[in-house]
């Protein structure tokens, strides 16, 4: 496999807001003589690629290539197009979109000022075992092109497409291309080039509209579900007939509602015109079939413009529900309907938000913030075949980090996000992706590809210490619910958070450092930890009260999961945990940090009926009050139901999913970080379940916990791989038949009863 650079333009416009360009398409004709032994193409295109052989779209899935800086990694896709072609005349086609390589709709984030935005462009290769010769070719030889009937594209904001100027059989043989022009050389970009290994993106799933109602501007659809994808538009129109499909996450007044997927603010007006708007229109020609290449929404409704009633049936759009190709590893399911909704949006959101690399919302962002990513990897790990984009993923960060160490806080990026937006929550993301893809698949391969990134930060961030040794530089405990009038004014201080969340990643560093055989860094690591635990202790813990400074959930949680509180202090540090949860009504009062580690705290407490009352109670702030008000994915924030509308389709506090598994279930695959075939069962029998039941595939086999109350029992079934080994441990309270509270983990049932 060989990879072209050279690279082919269509022309020197570049598609703006202003001005719109068409998406280039680009054909070859060639002929092969005799049969075909072994055919491949390789292609590089940026920013989005289709590819045509002989007429059949051979693309591996939307939005091909990957979405990246393509100053920092250019992806090539391989194709084996042998069963494509023909004896006699061959033809490759290729459509190029804005995709990541035009980005003008990220505005907010700088990356219409991205010094790499000119011409689409496209390098390929083509290489042929034919009649015992060899045939090869490159894009820069012969490659013919023309305006394809796309009108417009951005992956942020929508497609526009009118049929009229299609260009029947462009891609196949036998096509007159005498009106087309020679394509034009390219500049080479300058990211490295290697061929993709992510997952590719794929439609999951088609959906029919639940209901179909009239409004002022057209038809409202009701797809049920707020998921991620595009539509596809089938009907019988008349030329020249414009049909805007707008999608969006909310209703008001039977009005589409599109406050949570703009940015209402000066200067970014274009949101109202452009924002999840795609546009066909007509040819006329009997019935038409559209789906918008090079973009994707975030949606459940769908307003249609531009249709009569006649053509306002169930028929006219299907949903096609697309994320990247990620298989599942993992679930949980119980006894309580809430609870199973939660883990439903859990899944529905981590699915929405992974394109590639996961990001924060599938709608006005699509930024692959690494705050996000850092407090999901658990739990995405645990239900999801993740590692492998996510490993690739990294390979972008490592690109992103300046030479001083310091990460931005969205990836790929432009060079935004290293002012505002980062900080140690974030940029924790360079230590718990590779730690939880080392736990939960045992393949190290990602601790030596990160460790000097994570060595190198962690240098950068002890110049980011002030005199008492503490750090507070980035963003803190994210969309805390109370304090929403002001999203930076947190009850647990920036100085507090940041410096606990660098003591995490100095623990989990030691590991990867022993791991990848690097002893200076593991002991710069542990001293690092030691002069950071006792700098937080020094300035940070009243010991004599136990309390961490802020006196608040996220602070205390934070201390007591961190180790920042000696084992005698733990006790009464505890016991203030639950005092101020309690003083608080019961509530959580945490934002996106506390949120990843409360839950856990308090089960490992004793405390898992706290824990899951304070997560499904239906009153505002929970996780039950977004399934009362209505929510069909995990929100971005707990605001008061009369706040602002931010978006309704987030991941970053998902790693409820996660506590289910690992507590109310009780299945920890890898306890210990250091074999997989390990396994704890542990679970948590709050009284608020009848069942509750889990399974994670383990890289040797399926590892499954049920539990289920009958009568005055409690009936623990487990089913184990061969080589899987561990303990199961009960809570205190409970004991098997024979009086003792734990034993060596073997597939069977257990009858657990109380002391």
């Amino acid at each position: 496999m060989q990879f072209s650079n050279k690279f082919v333009r269509a022309t020197d416009k570049v598609c703006t807001f202003e001005e719109h360009v068409n998406a280039p398409c680009f054909r070859k004709s060639f002929r092969l003589n005799g049969a075909v032994e072994r055919a491949e193409v390789t292609i590089c295109g940026l920013g989005f690629y289709e590819l045509y052989i002989n007429g059949a779209n051979i693309t591996k899935g939307p939005l091909a290539p990957y979405i990246s800086n393509p100053d920092d990694v250019l992806y090539y896709d391989c194709y084996d197009v042998a069963p494509y072609l023909n004896e006699g005349e061959n033809v490759i086609g290729v459509v190029l979109g804005n995709g990541f390589f035009n980005p003008f709709g990220g505005a907010i984030w700088d990356f219409e000022k991205a010094v790499w935005i000119g011409p689409l462009r496209f390098a390929l290769r083509f290489e042929a075992e034919c009649g015992g010769k060899t045939v090869s070719f490159e894009a820069d030889d012969g490659f013919r092109t023309h305006d394809s009937a796309i009108l417009f594209d951005e992956y942020r904001m929508g497609t526009h497409y009118d049929a009229r100027l299609e260009l029947p059989g462009w891609n196949a043989p036998g096509f007159d291309d005498t009106g087309w022009t020679d394509a034009l050389h390219a500049e080479q970009p300058r990211g490295e080039a290697v061929l993709c290994p992510a997952e590719p993106i794929v439609v999951t799933e088609e959906r029919k509209p639940v209901s179909i109602t009239k409004c002022s501007r057209g038809y409202i659809y009701d797809f049920g579900a707020n998921l991620a994808g595009v539509c596809r538009l089938t009907v019988k129109g008349n030329a020249g007939q414009k049909i805007s499909l707008w999608h969006s996450e909310l209703l008001k007044d039977g009005e589409l509602d599109i406050s949570s997927i703009i940015f209402d603010r000066p200067g970014f007006e274009y949101y109202f015109e452009y924002a999840q708007k795609d546009v066909y229109i007509c040819k006329g020609e009997g019935e038409e079939t559209f789906v918008p290449p090079f973009t994707y929404h975030g949606f459940r409704y769908v307003l249609v413009e531009g249709i009569d009633e006649a053509q306002a049936t169930e028929s006219l759009l299907t949903y096609l529900v697309m994320n990247s190709d990620l298989k599942e590893r993992g679930s949980f399911s119980c006894s309580d309907e809430t609870v199973n909704l939660l883990q439903l949006f859990t899944r529905r959101s981590d699915l929405a938000n992974f394109y590639y690399f996961p990001t924060d919302c599938p709608h006005r962002e699509k930024n692959g913030w690494t705050g996000d990513a850092s407090m999901s990897a658990e739990h995405m790990l645990l239900n999801l075949h993740a590692e492998n984009s996510l490993r690739e993923w990294m390979r972008n960060i490592r690109k992103a980090q300046r030479e001083d160490g310091a990460l931005p806080g969205i990836v790929p990026t432009s060079g935004w996000g290293f002012a505002w937006g980062n900080g140690p929550a974030w940029d924790s993301v360079i230590v718990n992706v590779p730690y939880y893809v080392y736990k939960y698949t045992g393949d190290d391969a990602i601790l030596f590809e990160n460790a000097d990134m994570i060595f190198r930060y962690l240098n950068y961030i002890t110049t980011r210490m002030d005199e008492r040794g503490l750090i507070a530089i980035g963003l803190g405990d994210w969309l805390q619910p109370v304090k929403q009038e002001d999203e930076l004014e947190l009850s647990s201080p920036l100085e507090f958070t940041d410096s606990a969340i660098v003591l995490d990643m100095c623990r989990k560093a030691v590991m990867i450092f022993d791991k990848t055989g690097r002893t200076l860094q593991k002991e710069f690591a542990e001293k690092m930890h030691a002069q950071l635990l006792s700098s937080i202790r020094t300035h940070l813990i009243d010991t004599e009260s136990m309390l961490a400074i802020g006196n608040c959930q996220t602070s205390q949680t934070l201390a007591i999961e961190f180790g920042i509180f000696t084992e005698a202090e733990m006790p009464k540090a505890y016991a203030n945990l639950v005092k101020i949860i309690h003083d608080g009504g019961d509530f959580m009062d945490v934002g996106m940090i506390g949120a990843r580690y409360v839950f856990h705290v308090l089960a490992k407490g004793g405390d898992a009926d706290l824990a899951l009352k304070m997560i499904t109670r239906p009153e505002w702030p929970s996780y039950g009050d977004w399934v009362a008000r209505g929510a069909m994915a995990l929100w971005e924030d707990f605001f008061r139901p009369e706040g602002k509308q931010n978006s309704k389709n987030h991941h970053f506090f998902g790693d409820i999913s996660a506590w289910f598994i690992r507590y109310i279930a009780g299945l920890k695959p890898n306890p210990n970080t250091c074999n997989t075939d390990e396994v704890e069962i542990s679970p948590c029998f709050v009284a608020a379940l009848e069942h509750a039941e889990a399974y994670f595939d383990a890289p040797k086999g399926r590892m499954e916990v049920c539990w289920k109350r009958e009568s005055d029992k409690i009936v623990l079934s487990v089913s184990l791989p061969g080589e899987a080994f561990g303990v199961i441990r009960l809570p205190e309270g409970y004991c098997f038949a024979d009086g003792k509270t734990d034993c060596l983990a073997v597939s069977g049932d257990y009858i657990i009863t109380k002391k």
